[in-house]
């Protein structure tokens, strides 16, 4: 079972959705409305995690620890 998260739809123009989380299957449909309540709801779709490494060797950041590859990148 994968957790993911998921906000209500506000109704009213300039309202903050509520965030919560819920366990599905990955290969179940995203669900449209709350299980207990059934507010309109849609998934919120997250970025990915990434590791980041010092040294060349890691394939991103340069000797002094920064993001930047060096000169390659464009950046300096």
């Amino acid at each position: 079972m994968t957790t993911y998260v998921y906000e209500t739809i506000p109704s009213k123009a300039g309202a903050k959705p509520q965030y919560f989380e819920i366990k599905q299957s990955m290969n179940a449909k995203p669900l449209t409305k709350h299980p207990e309540t059934g507010v309109p709801i849609r998934r919120v779709v997250l970025g990915g995690f990434g590791v980041l490494s010092s040294g060349k060797a890691g394939g991103g950041a340069d000797s002094s620890g920064s993001s930047c590859c060096g000169p390659a990148c464009g950046c300096h």
